[in-house]
């Protein structure tokens, strides 16, 4: 997604299209741009403040430095302060950002071009000295995405407005890695001299400040002036509130509670689709569902690889696309599907086995009577996920009794302690913007937070280097086609489906910025764009 994350938007009204529902009564939208779900009215007045629901906060172990954050909701409520180099435009493309434009000179070098006039929320001026630093920092830290800057030999200051970075060998989805939030520009000088704990104070250069918050109950962002895109940010105020519940967003949207919500349940655009002034957007994203079988805890059900392929045979992705996800949700594998490259999930040789050959491998492992319990969090569709799956597996007889916990004690339990503390799990992962990224992840000594439940596999490690290091093209394909046949085989985890994302807000109230895809799990992305249309 490159084009600048806050670009302006020739557009008109908010628009309707294919995947999401306009309430009764709205007048017929012209289309929206290419790649867009919405576009911001930018005939409506600036100013003014939305309320925005989401379900989760950013998790407190960590606190607010945004290195150190892995988890997309985080992402999402960052990205209102910070910045990075690049940014993802519609359909994945890599734009400008807090970089106006950039070279190759070389498959293992970038040289970086900054935007003047750029400053941070406390006015300072940034350089390519926060730049560097920041980059430096990240590299040399403890958070995870490190990993998906790939082999970063050097950054350097060329000038104050130059920065270069050296790789030891090529690395594709490089310029993917930079556009995510743990890879923001900080103001290193600030953090260097101990004025300032990232942990604990958010301040970048984006369009909003950090005006109060409340964990898990809301936070409340303020308009940045001095932010260098003119005209942006367009409404004054942003409150997001955490409301796990629901059933509650959906009353909040429908009330005017709430302007725009996040929502899991694959129903909403029918149950939200008749109401008046209400529309729904079902986004496409490359975020997916897996299915994790811990092979680490001590007299591990899964240990034997036949019985994981059993399983791994069993799970009929199509179908819990079909009844888990609404339709809204598509199979894949580990690269995600909507990726340029993406492996065809219907030709993995899990999905060309068989019933009958499952069965045969659990009786060829003495697993005949496997039962096991599977734990997933409360939030959906991931519940409905795990029912399928129990079903999907009932069919060669493998009894699974689901556990259904809230995210903060299935994060507990999945992650809390190593050896890790469950037989199986569903999660899912953000999808990113290049196919070769994810599935870094299953390279446990790189990801560190499956190191609880996930053997090494030096095959696989092998696999996942050799998809990164071809440049884009016919053979990075096949070597994307072979990465996705390496995790198959292996089964610790399993991908199954993309995670639908509903986006439900009210036309009278707001005119938002809607990517048709995302890759970084954000619909925030373009929220300097949104215009509150009552004030």
């Amino acid at each position: 997604m490159r084009i600048s994350r806050w670009s302006g938007v020739l557009a008109v009204a908010a628009v309707l299209v294919a995947g999401c529902a306009a309430g009764a009564g709205e007048h017929a939208a012209p289309p929206a741009l290419p790649g867009y779900l919405a576009v911001a009215d930018r005939t409506a007045e600036p100013g003014g403040a939305l309320e925005l629901q989401m379900p989760v906060d950013i998790g407190t172990a960590v606190g607010l430095d945004p290195q150190l954050t892995d988890v997309a909701t985080s992402w999402q409520l960052m990205s209102l302060v910070y910045e990075t180099l690049v940014t993802m435009g519609p359909g994945f493309r890599i734009d400008p950002g807090l970089a106006t434009h950039w070279e190759n000179p070389e498959p293992t070098r970038y040289v970086f071009h900054l935007r003047e006039g750029v400053t941070f929320s406390n006015g300072r001026l940034m350089t390519a000295a926060d730049v560097v630093g920041s980059m430096r920092r990240l590299l040399s830290g403890r958070g995870v995405w490190r990993v998906q800057l790939g082999p970063v030999e050097s950054v350097s200051e060329l000038d104050q407005r130059t920065v270069e970075f050296r790789l030891s060998r090529p690395y594709t989805p490089f310029l993917a890695a930079l556009a995510n939030v743990p890879a923001a520009v900080l103001p290193m000088a600030e953090i260097d001299s101990g004025a300032l704990d990232p942990a604990r104070t958010m301040l970048g250069t984006g369009p909003f400040v950090v005006e109060a918050h409340r964990q898990h109950v809301f936070w409340r962002f303020k308009r940045r002036e001095g932010y260098w895109m003119p005209g942006r940010p367009v409404v004054d105020m942003v409150t997001i509130s955490i409301v796990p519940q629901e059933h509650a967003r959906m009353s909040a949207l429908e009330s005017g509670a709430a302007d725009m919500v996040v929502l899991g349940d694959v129903a909403a655009p029918q149950v939200l689709g008749d109401e008046r002034n209400i529309a729904v957007h079902a986004q496409g994203n490359t975020d997916f569902y897996y299915l994790m079988l811990n092979t680490l805890a001590p007299g591990s059900k899964f240990a034997d690889q036949r019985i994981r392929t059993a399983i791994a045979i069993a799970l009929d992705r199509s179908r819990i696309a079909a009844v888990a996800t609404g339709g809204l949700g598509r199979p894949t594998g580990a690269t995600p599907v909507d990726l340029p490259g993406a492996c065809d999930p219907a030709h993995l040789p899990s999905a060309t086995a068989g019933l009958e050959r499952a069965r045969q491998l659990l009786r060829e492992a003495g697993a005949v009577d496997l039962s096991f319990t599977l734990t997933v969090f409360a939030t959906e569709p991931a519940p409905a996920v795990a029912r399928v799956v129990q079903q999907n597996l009932a069919r060669i007889g493998v009894r699974v009794t689901v556990e259904e916990l809230d995210e903060a004690s299935w994060a507990d339990k999945v992650y809390g302690q190593a050896p890790a503390r469950f037989d199986a799990a569903l999660s899912w992962f953000a999808g990113y913007a290049d196919a070769g990224m994810v599935p870094q992840w299953w390279n446990p000594a790189a990801a560190g937070f499956n190191g609880g439940f996930m053997r090494p596999n030096p095959a696989l490690d092998r696999a996942i280097e050799a998809a990164n290091t071809r440049p884009d093209g016919a053979e990075r394909t096949a070597a994307l086609r072979d990465l996705c046949i390496a995790v198959d085989a292996d089964a610790q985890m399993i991908p199954l489906v993309t995670r639908p994302v509903v986006i439900g807000y009210r036309t009278d109230t707001v005119s938002p910025s809607l990517y048709a895809t995302e890759g970084y799990g954000n619909p925030y992305r373009a929220i300097a764009e949104f215009r509150a249309l009552s004030k």
